[in-house]
């Protein structure tokens, strides 16, 4: 039995004998392998610690040898390569975003719902003038002007309301050393990956714009001269008033004033002084009347004054007031010293006031009888007002002359004027303007001319008559032929209208008419008012030979002392004086010395009103040249125009 079992032992041996010479040289085989192996698997782990350390994806495995091992460094550095492409990419795409959220001209504001700032852009840093970590967590509501705290806070409200919709608003924002400027702010809702709720708040400053906005808004409303409110804001102001007065139940005021020497300074001292003359006006106006009282320049040296709540008592009160404080300013210019007066017309706003329109043509009508009475006083408009009828009536007759004008709706008529003596004189007339109305009917030229001399259109008027007169003449060879002088007379205004003189000599050039036989007529009272424009007037046509006749003479008080300055050639005796010569014997006297003097001057005489037999005879006794009347001849139109044989023809 031993003996089997010593054999095993040693067997056992043997066997631990062999493996563990096999370990030893397995482990003495394997060491250079596993190194050749270990190494580049090291290197590649230390190069991946190496890049999650350093962020620096430039980095890059050692390829140690062309097997497996290499295949995966060459791998491993192919995929670095793409991530290094790809954060080179997102590092430029994060400083573009960057740029252009801290670059941003706007201000760019992440904040909570109830306002408090997450982040700001660095230009919102700027304007608030302080650090963006300093900005964290403050609300935004701290920067807002307190008068548009509100409006802030609704626009916030908004975005929480709505929010898919982008919400806009404009308010003040207070900025460094508590500067206040405009911004347009645009916000909205928005909400993050992680579900989280905010509001991006973007602002622009517009204050700028704002200022140019509110700056030409201003000029829109405002007289740029004196800056009192302009007539289009006065025109707003008045609508306004109306409303009130008929919501209310209540009284209110419109005044029109219109400076009564304005034109003396203009025309003594020029524009300039006229300006400086305004604006000092509009200052003594502003202080003049109550805070709540509305002043405004209309044009030229027109101003309006809204009274509030005020009865007529009150309002006449004050605007003594006003017309004593403009009375007593002296205005200086150059080492002269001026004193302007005003005439104020006054009309009531109250529940039955219809429209601005019509309230101030009310105060413009009181305002001209103002001036008519004398000036520097106050009228007020009362609608059985005589005087202001007639005014109302005229300013009716503005609009209609000039359509007149632009539609050729006057028409001519002629009245003859015969020679006492010589009765084969040939057409002697005196062209006269009718209205025509759209019915046909004809209208005399009393209902319509003081308004035209009145608004300043009498000189458009005598140009529509010169006109058409020319042309009718000159396109009736025969009529011509047989007229020997027509008279056409020239309002006062015609006279100091610059462009006349040219006109009528540009008239007479392209229709060819014998100047000779041309006579202009103007009346004595214009002549002497305009002494000089009308004597040098006369002269330079009386170059072109045409003639000249003095109408209405002695109506004015020192007709005989002015005549010889005048170049006229004829005398037209007022037909107030030669209506009644046969029983009047002053009448008869005034005709007498009239004739005389004109005579004896070298001027032929016209009677006018001659209406019949008795006084043609009288006045061809008293040695009158020339008849004009209803007795002559009643006014025709002019195709209607004959030779009439006078009364001692018959």
């Amino acid at each position: 039995m031993p003996k089997p079992i010593g054999k095993k032992v040693k067997f056992t041996g043997l066997l631990y004998l062999i493996l563990l010479a096999v370990s030893v040289l397995t482990f003495i085989i394997s060491t250079p392998l596993i190194k050749l192996i270990s190494h580049p698997i090291t290197q590649l782990v230390a190069t991946v610690k190496a890049i999650s350390q350093s962020k620096n994806y430039s980095l890059r495995a050692k390829k140690i040898h062309n097997d497996e091992t290499g295949l995966l460094v060459d791998t491993f550095n192919d995929l670095i390569m793409t991530v290094d492409i790809q954060n080179q990419e997102l590092t430029k795409a994060k400083d573009r975003y960057l740029a252009l959220y801290n670059d941003n001209p706007t201000m760019v504001f992440n904040l909570k719902e109830s306002g408090l700032i997450l982040s700001v852009n660095l230009t919102g840093a700027n304007y608030l003038g302080l650090a963006i970590d300093v900005l964290q967590n403050r609300s935004i509501f701290d920067f807002v002007y307190s008068s548009d705290l509100t409006i802030a806070q609704d626009l916030i409200a908004r975005c929480l309301l709505n929010p898919n919709q982008v919400q806009k608003q404009e308010f003040r924002q207070i900025c460094i050393a508590k500067e206040i400027i405009w911004v347009r702010a645009t916000a909205r809702f928005i909400e993050s990956i992680d579900g989280q709720h905010s509001l991006l708040l973007v602002c622009e400053d517009v204050t700028e714009t704002h200022n140019l906005t509110a700056q030409i808004a201003y000029q829109a409303s405002h007289d740029a001269l004196t800056g009192l409110a302009n007539r289009a804001e006065f025109d707003r102001a008045i609508a306004e008033a109306i409303r009130s007065a008929h919501a209310e139940n209540t009284e209110h005021v419109l005044c029109y004033l219109d400076l009564d020497q304005f034109k003396v300074v203009n025309d003594t001292s020029g524009h300039l002084a006229g300006d400086e003359l305004l604006r000092q006006l509009g200052d003594i106006l502003r202080k003049q009347v109550r805070r709540h009282d509305f002043v405004a320049r209309l044009g030229g040296d027109e101003f309006g004054v809204l009274m509030y709540d005020c009865s007529m008592a009150e309002a006449y009160t004050a605007c003594e007031h006003i017309r004593n404080a403009i009375r007593d300013f002296h205005f200086a210019w150059d080492d002269r010293r001026f004193t302007i007066g005003v005439s104020i017309g006054v009309s009531s706003i109250n529940d039955t006031s219809s429209n601005a329109v019509n309230l101030l043509k009310e105060a413009d009508a009181a305002c001209y009888a103002a001036k008519d009475k004398g000036r520097n006083r106050v009228h007020v408009f009362r609608p059985d007002d005589k005087e202001l009828a007639i005014r109302h009536g005229e300013m009716q007759w503005v609009a209609k002359i000039q359509h007149a004008l632009e539609n050729n709706h006057f028409c001519l008529y002629g009245q003859p004027i015969v020679s006492i003596t010589d009765i084969e004189e040939g057409l002697h007339f005196e062209v006269l303007i009718r209205y025509r109305d759209e019915q046909g009917n004809t209208i005399p030229p009393g209902a319509f001319l003081p308004a035209a001399e009145r608004y300043n259109l009498a000189p458009a008027v005598d140009k529509w008559v010169i006109r058409n007169l020319f042309e009718w003449i000159a396109n009736r060879p025969e009529f011509l032929e047989k007229l020997a002088l027509c008279s056409i007379n020239l309002s006062g205004l015609s006279l100091t209208d610059e462009s006349m003189l040219a006109f009528i000599s540009e008239q007479l050039t392209q229709w060819q008419i014998p100047t000779h036989k041309i006579c202009f007529e103007i009346t004595e009272t214009a002549a002497i008012s305009n002494l000089s424009n009308a004597t040098d007037f006369i002269n330079k046509l009386r170059e072109k030979n045409c003639l000249f006749s003095l109408d209405d003479f002695g109506s004015g008080l020192s007709s005989f002392a002015y005549l010889k300055n005048l170049p006229v050639d004829f005398l037209k005796i007022d037909g107030l004086f030669v209506k009644d010569i046969l029983d009047d014997k002053v009448d008869l006297a005034m005709v007498k010395s009239i004739n005389e003097v004109g005579h004896i001057m070298g001027k032929l005489t016209i009677a006018e009103f001659v209406e019949n037999k008795p006084i043609f005879d009288l006045l061809s006794e008293l040695g009158v040249d020339y008849a004009q009347g209803y007795g002559i001849g009643k006014p025709v139109p002019l195709e209607e125009l004959k030779i009439s044989k006078p009364f001692a023809a018959a």
